[in-house]
């Protein structure tokens, strides 16, 4: 029986529950930008114990929709814009820690609830001071709000089958850290992670090890020691140290790892081009965001970024870039060959879109993608072409909104009959022309998709976008309400301009 797995066995012998020990453990700290899925199985590869993802934002990861990726074997956790926010894997699942940016105990609820059979853990991020994690009231900025944490704790230890934990900073006196903690404790998380220092301080001010020592000896839930890897931790045989100064049996590890992730390794440190190129394999095998590993990869190089090297890197775009730099350029066209013929076995294999009745409406699991057609083309449009065709009444509309992650949902009516996609997404115009490619395709009528051919239902002026030298564009604002109007869409419809693969670093 593992050491960081304690095994719940009823009388007959049989396993009951699985659930995680967070009492003498080595752990992979939630880094943004660093703790994807790759740089989580390099730190298992080299004897972490447990590791956390970065932080994600609740209201983010509460839009996105559950996906089994049979290509990659992974099950991904997909935004309505297709960004994947967070991708795990079967290896860590009994290993992996996820931890949210919160401030509201509901939409928590709503996301550990969405990631639970994936994860081992759910961890609430309180300790971050970056604006990037403040700015909602998240983070740090719920250490001034005991209560909010006291609720958002509760509500997701009674919530979910998992363990809860949480991770903070210290307050400016000894007397009300402890006293935040004993509040804490009484939620029922399985542990605390504290990183000894205050709000303000940063990287470059000593650590508190006093603060954390007497945290842990003032509670009975297993305190995690977090901050070290300046000051104290270099190498794994560092790690002890660290444990007796702050008289913790868990430890947290950061930067320390982040620059070479054998520090989890009794038999490390192994040399950086090893660490480096074992990383960028986990990268190109998983298809992590181009930008991620090469971020990644340069925190590694740390002060030899601007060798021979070190420039490939930071001139690299693509994984095809980086592998070149690192000589790899093998591995990553084996394994694009590898995951192209899966991906093709698939696909070929694949059955059309299941048809369910939801009551009274045809349903089917259909995303509307705005690049699948042309500029001037959409679904809704074919639909209130052939409706014009056919003599039959204009389509109908209903829209819905879902409160938790302000989410659509559309349902046409069309010839008495009801359709609608069983997905959400991120704008009401997104979501009609979902419910449209439903009908269209229950029907079996064109939808105008690209590489679908010539159709006589919108004719090659509206195709080119044009009439009389006039585009649709410049008609639309002139056009009477009932009759079809250009709807141009981006994926960025919502005006979230954010990049969640390259949000701020933070400690």
């Amino acid at each position: 029986m593992s050491f960081y797995v304690l095994k719940s066995l009823c009388l007959s012998g049989s396993l009951m529950a699985v659930r995680l020990s967070f009492r003498n453990i080595t752990a992979l700290a939630p880094m943004v930008r660093v703790g994807t899925l790759p740089m989580r199985l390099l730190a298992l590869d080299y004897g972490a114990d447990l590791v956390y993802c970065e932080e994600l934002i609740d209201i983010k990861m509460a839009q996105c929709q559950r996906v089994v990726n049979e290509v990659l074997d992974t099950v991904d956790f997909v935004a309505p814009d297709e960004r994947v926010m967070f991708r795990t894997c079967e290896r860590e699942k009994e290993r992996v820690v996820f931890q949210m940016g919160t401030a509201d105990p509901d939409r928590a609820l709503i996301v550990a609830k969405l990631v639970e059979k994936d994860v081992a853990a759910i961890d609430v991020n309180m300790g971050c001071p970056k604006e990037y994690s403040t700015k909602g009231g998240m983070g740090a900025a719920l250490l001034s709000d005991p209560d909010k944490i006291v609720a958002i704790l509760r509500m997701l230890v009674t919530g979910v089958s998992i363990p809860v934990t949480c991770k903070i900073r210290i307050l400016p006196t000894v007397e009300e850290t402890v006293s935040l903690v004993r509040r804490i404790e009484e939620t029922g998380v399985a542990a605390v992670a504290v990183h000894g220092r205050l709000r303000d301080e940063r990287p470059r001010h000593p650590l508190h090890c006093d603060f954390i020592r007497a945290v842990a000896e003032a509670v009975s839930v297993p305190i995690i020691a977090n901050g070290g890897s300046l000051d104290l931790v270099k190498t794994h045989a560092d790690i002890e140290e660290f444990r007796r100064r702050t008289g913790t049996s868990s430890v947290m590890l950061a930067r320390a790892a982040m620059w070479n992730a054998s520090v989890f390794s009794s038999s490390g440190p192994f040399p950086l081009e090893r660490v480096m190129e074992d990383y960028l394999k986990y990268a190109i095998r998983y298809e992590n965001h181009a930008f991620n590993t090469k971020y990644c990869l340069c925190q590694m190089l740390r002060d030899k970024v601007e060798s021979p090297q070190g420039k490939l890197l930071q001139a690299a775009q693509t994984h095809a870039d980086i592998s070149a730099a690192f000589g790899l350029q093998q591995f990553f066209l084996q394994t694009e060959d590898q995951l192209q013929q899966k991906r093709s076995r698939l696909q070929s294999g694949c059955p059309p879109d299941a048809l369910l009745m939801d009551g009274d409406v045809c349903t089917m699991a259909v995303k509307f993608l705005r690049r699948e057609y042309p500029p001037h083309i959409s679904p809704k449009m074919f639909l209130l072409e052939w409706s014009r065709k056919e003599k039959l009444q204009q389509p109908l509309y209903e829209m819905v909104q879902r409160s938790q992650d302000r989410a659509f949902q559309s349902t046409v009516t069309f010839a008495g009959q009801k359709y609608r996609s069983s997905l959400w997404e991120k704008s009401k115009k997104f979501a009609e022309q979902a419910a449209s490619v439903v009908c269209l395709r229950v029907l079996g009528i064109p939808e105008g998709r690209i590489g679908e051919g010539e159709s006589d239902l919108v004719c090659k002026r509206k195709r080119d976008g044009t009439t009389n030298g006039t585009t649709e564009e410049e008609r639309s604002s002139k056009r009477h309400s009932g009759e079809s109007q250009l709807e141009t869409e981006t994926l960025n419809v919502n005006g979230d301009h954010d990049n969640a693969d390259t949000p701020p670093e933070r400690r």
